[in-house]
């Protein structure tokens, strides 16, 4: 009989290590993937009927309002979640059938709705959950709404690149895909001036660089080939982006430093949460929208 004593069953089994992703920082192939299926379900939605692009900005709004909940209550901060969502979902659609008007009616009559609702909770924690609760009505709902301002430039019915509204929100995207690229590229190829170290140690300089370029080349183009506008504003366009898109990271990286929390969520393969790839785009999304309604459309 042999004497040799059975591993130990009850042992341990060793943590897999963390797949290393190198400079980039995340899963390249699942990123590009994810961008893909998301991107073609806008073109599609944006060439044909515009109202389905509109229920695809509902849906981000639900679930970008549910991932700011959960990553508030590490924290102590809890969100109501319902009203947030059907307050958000409601300043979405206005702002899309009756304009910017209606739009700041929505978000100070769901304001209030909020605070109202937050009574039911009695006094302790009253204050922090209603300011973090109109900050989050802000920061989603209302900037996102903006993109219904945008898609209604056209019109409320139909798609395609003929349609106004559909140019600019082709635009908005487009224009601020290449500020994400642009600056990765860069980044990742020449980035050795951390931009913010603290907040975002994978930001630099260089990778700003790359994406003011991008984002001006793009403006450009854009505005000129797709708009019928003026170079100038292209180049307008493309500063703006720059810039906005660049506070919006910084913002969402400060969100979770604080938090405690290296993504919103694992939504999206590759990408990790929804608010991770729309703090850009919310961002940009106002000031995009203020340019090319009073200097284009």
């Amino acid at each position: 009989m042999s004497s040799s004593t059975p591993p130990d069953s009850s042992a341990p089994t060793p943590a897999a290590p963390k797949k290393d992703h190198g400079r980039a920082g995340r899963d390249l192939k699942a990123a590009v993937a994810s961008a893909v299926v998301l991107l073609s379900a806008i073109a599609a939605s944006l060439a044909f009927w515009k109202p389905a692009f509109m229920a695809i900005v509902a849906i981000a709004v639900v679930v970008a309002v549910w991932e700011l909940r959960k990553g508030l209550l590490a924290k102590d901060i809890d969100l109501p979640e319902q009203p947030l969502m059907v307050g958000g979902v409601v300043m979405v659609v206005v702002a899309y059938l009756w304009g910017a008007p209606a739009l700041v009616t929505a978000t100070a009559v769901s304001a209030l709705a909020i605070m109202l609702w937050l009574l039911r909770r009695g006094v302790d924690g009253y204050v922090k959950n209603a300011t973090a609760s109109v900050f989050a009505l802000v920061y989603v709902p209302f900037l996102g709404s903006f993109v219904a301002l945008m898609l209604a430039e056209g019109g409320r019915t139909g798609g395609g690149l003929d349609d106004k509204g559909v140019q600019g929100i082709v635009t908005f995207i487009l224009v601020t895909i290449a500020s994400d690229i642009g600056g990765y590229v860069a980044g990742v190829l020449f980035g050795k001036h951390p931009m913010a170290p603290v907040i975002s140690p994978k930001k630099s300089w260089e990778g700003f660089a790359g994406s003011a370029i991008a984002t001006v080349g793009a403006g450009v183009a854009l505005v000129v080939y797709l708009l019928e506008g003026d170079w100038w504003i292209g180049v307008a366009l493309g500063l703006i982006t720059v810039v906005m898109a660049t506070l919006g990271d910084l913002c969402e990286s400060v969100i979770k430093r604080d938090l405690g929390i290296k993504d919103m969520s694992q939504v999206i393969p590759g990408h990790g949460g929804l608010m991770d790839r729309l703090d850009s785009l919310l961002a940009t999304i106002a000031p995009i929208w203020l340019l090319l309604h009073y200097a284009v459309f």
